[in-house]
C-alpha cells in the first residue's frame, strides 16, 4: 500500500509592503508600561495615572463640571486646566486644592498653556477671547477679543517667552505677542482649525483642521509650505517627536499618521478601534497616549535599544565543529541506522486519508481555516475534484451546511487564484440542490448572492476588454506609417519628371 500524500495547498505570492527603517521603529510601539506619568482629562475630573500601575495615582476633582487640557508645566511641579463654566484653575502636583484660579472667561475654557517662562498661562474659549494671566499675582495680565469663533486649540514659543498661538473654528490662526495689544500675524487655513503646533525653532508652524494638515513659514510671514491631505476625515490632534524630524497626527477616521518633516510623506500609519481625539509622545518617544471617542486610552510603550557594548554576544562554535565528521568514509562493516521521521497529518488529511470526503469538506469550511486560509479550503475541494468524490461530498447537507457553501463561493470565486475551482463548485451546488429553490428564504437569497458576484465580474470584464480596445486603437495611431516600395517608386518617378520638364 502506496503512503498517503498530504494535500498540497498552492503558494501564491503576495505583493508586501515595503519595509523601511521608519516601518520597523514605529512597529516596535507596543501596549504596555508608561515610564512617565501622564495627565488625562475625563468628564470633571483629571487624572494622573502612575507609571507602572497603569492607575491613577492622583485625582483632582475640584471642577463643577467637564474639565479640558490639564498640561503639565515643562517641570512637572504645575499643572493647570480649563473647564467647561470658564474658569482655569492651577494645581500643584504635591496637593490636591487648586493652587490658583482665573476667572475672565465667561464660556467654555478648551484651551491653557504655560508660556516658556514658566511664570504666565495663556488660554482661550468659546468667548472667543485670548488671554494672558500671570501666575504669581493670580490676574489677567491682557485680553485679546479678534477671533470670531470657538478657540480651540493654541501652543506658546519655545523660542520667544512672548509669543503664543491660538487657533478657532473661524478658520484661523492667530499669532499674539504678549508686548503688544493686537495680533502680530493671521493665518488663513481655510477649515475649523482644531490643533496648531510650533516646531522648536520656531520658525516653522503646523496647523490642523477638516481634513487638511498644512505646514506655515512663520519667519516669511505664514507662506504656506505645504499642504498634506491624508486623512479621510477631521484631523483633530497633531504632534511631534523629540527631534522634530517626524510629525503625527490623529484623525476621526482612526488612523494616526506618521510623516517625515523633510519630505511630507507618510512613513507609517497606526489603526486604532475608534475616532481619536488626543494624541500625545513622551519626551524620550518612548511612549505614545491616544485617546478616543468610546472612552478608551490607548498607551503604546517602546522598549529603549540595548547598547551594543552592553549586551554580550553568546560564543559560537567554531567552524571545527560544523565540518566534523564530514569527511568520514564508511567501512564496509558499519550499519546505517535511519530513524523514520514521523509526519503529523492535519485534521482534513486524516479524513481524506480514510477517504471522509464529506467530513473533511466540514473540516476546512470552519471559520479559522475558511476566514484566514481560504486557499487550503479550495486545495481540499480541488484533491475531492481529481478523486472524483467532490459531489458526494457536496450533497446530502442541511440548509446551515449549503448557506455556508453559496457565502465561501460566492465571496472567493471572484478571485482569479479561485476561479476555475469554484466555478466548477457552484455548477455542482446548483445541480445538486436546485430542486429545493424556493423552499428556503436563506438559500435563495445566497443563490442571488452568487449570481450577483458572477454578474458584477462578468461586466467588469467587458469594460476591461472596452478599454483594451481603446487602448489597442491609440497606440495605433501612435505609430508611424512607413512608406512603401510603391510610394517611394511614385515619388522617385514624379522626381524625374520634374527634372525632364525642367531640362526641356
Amino acid at each position: 500500500m502506496a503512503t498517503y500524500k498530504p494535500v498540497v495547498v498552492q503558494a501564491v505570492p503576495k505583493l508586501g509592503e515595503k519595509i523601511t527603517q521608519d516601518t520597523l521603529y514605529w512597529r516596535g510601539y507596543k501596549v504596555g508600561v508608561s515610564p512617565y506619568n501622564y495627565a488625562v482629562t475625563a468628564s470633571s475630573r483629571i487624572h494622573i495615572y502612575g507609571r507602572y500601575s497603569q492607575e491613577p495615582i492622583k485625582t483632582f476633582s475640584r471642577f463643577k463640571d467637564a474639565a479640558y487640557c490639564a498640561t503639565y508645566r515643562d517641570d512637572g511641579n504645575l499643572l493647570v486646566a480649563g473647564s467647561e463654566e470658564g474658569s482655569i484653575r492651577l494645581f500643584d502636583l504635591s496637593g490636591r486644592a487648586p493652587l490658583r484660579q482665573f476667572d475672565g472667561h465667561t464660556k467654555a475654557v478648551h484651551v491653557v498653556g504655560f508660556l516658556s517662562d514658566k511664570y504666565r498661562i495663556f488660554s482661550g474659549g468659546d468667548d472667543y477671547s485670548s488671554n494672558l494671566w500671570d501666575i504669581p499675582s493670580g490676574t489677567e495680565i491682557v485680553s485679546y477679543s479678534e477671533h470670531t469663533d470657538y478657540v480651540r486649540c493654541g501652543c506658546a514659543s519655545k523660542v520667544n517667552a512672548d509669543v503664543f498661538i491660538t487657533g478657532s473654528y473661524d478658520h484661523t490662526v492667530k499669532l499674539f505677542d504678549a508686548r503688544t495689544k493686537s495680533s502680530v500675524m493671521t493665518i488663513e487655513h481655510g477649515q475649523p482649525v482644531e490643533s496648531v503646533l510650533l516646531f522648536p525653532s520656531g520658525g516653522l508652524l503646523v496647523s490642523a483642521g477638516g481634513r487638511y494638515v498644512k505646514v506655515w513659514d512663520v519667519l516669511k510671514g505664514g507662506q504656506l509650505l505645504v499642504s498634506l491631505k491624508n486623512h479621510h476625515k477631521t484631523v483633530t490632534c497633531l504632534c511631534l517627536n523629540s527631534s522634530g524630524q517626524r510629525l503625527l497626527s490623529g484623525s476621526l477616521d482612526r488612523h494616526v499618521k506618521i510623516y517625515s518633516t523633510t519630505s511630507y510623506k507618510v512613513v507609517h500609519s497606526f489603526n486604532y478601534a475608534t475616532s481619536i481625539l488626543s494624541l500625545a509622545l513622551s519626551p524620550e518617544d518612548e511612549t505614545i497616549v491616544v485617546g478616543m471617542t468610546n472612552g478608551v486610552l490607548n498607551v503604546k510603550h517602546r522598549k529603549p535599544e540595548e547598547r551594543k557594548e552592553d549586551s554580550q554576544k553568546k560564543r559560537q562554535p567554531t567552524y571545527r565543529t560544523y565540518v566534523k565528521g564530514r569527511t568520514y568514509m564508511p567501512k564496509q562493516e558499519d550499519f546505517c541506522v535511519s530513524k523514520p521521521v514521523k509526519r503529523v497529518l492535519r485534521k482534513y488529511d486524516k479524513l481524506l486519508k480514510s477517504f471522509q470526503s464529506s467530513k473533511a469538506l466540514d473540516a476546512v469550511l470552519e471559520p479559522p481555516i475558511r476566514l484566514y486560509t481560504p486557499e487550503v479550503t479550495v486545495a481540499v475541494m480541488q484533491e475531492l475534484h481529481r478523486r472524483g468524490t467532490l459531489r458526494s461530498a457536496l450533497a446530502g447537507r442541511d440548509e446551515k451546511q449549503i448557506n455556508l457553501l453559496l457565502t465561501f463561493v460566492a465571496r472567493r470565486v471572484i478571485e482569479p487564484r479561485f476561479t476555475p475551482i469554484l466555478v466548477t463548485v457552484a455548477d455542482m451546488i446548483t445541480d445538486i440542490y436546485q430542486p429545493v429553490v424556493g423552499q428556503s428564504a436563506i438559500v435563495d437569497r445566497q443563490f442571488l448572492r452568487l449570481q450577483e458576484a458572477i454578474g458584477k465580474e462578468i461586466d467588469y470584464q467587458e469594460e476591461l476588454l472596452e478599454v483594451l480596445g481603446m487602448m489597442d486603437t491609440l497606440f495605433a495611431t501612435f505609430t508611424k506609417k512607413k512608406d512603401t516600395h510603391l510610394e517611394e517608386n511614385k515619388s522617385n518617378g514624379l522626381a524625374e519628371t520634374i527634372e525632364t520638364n525642367m531640362s526641356n
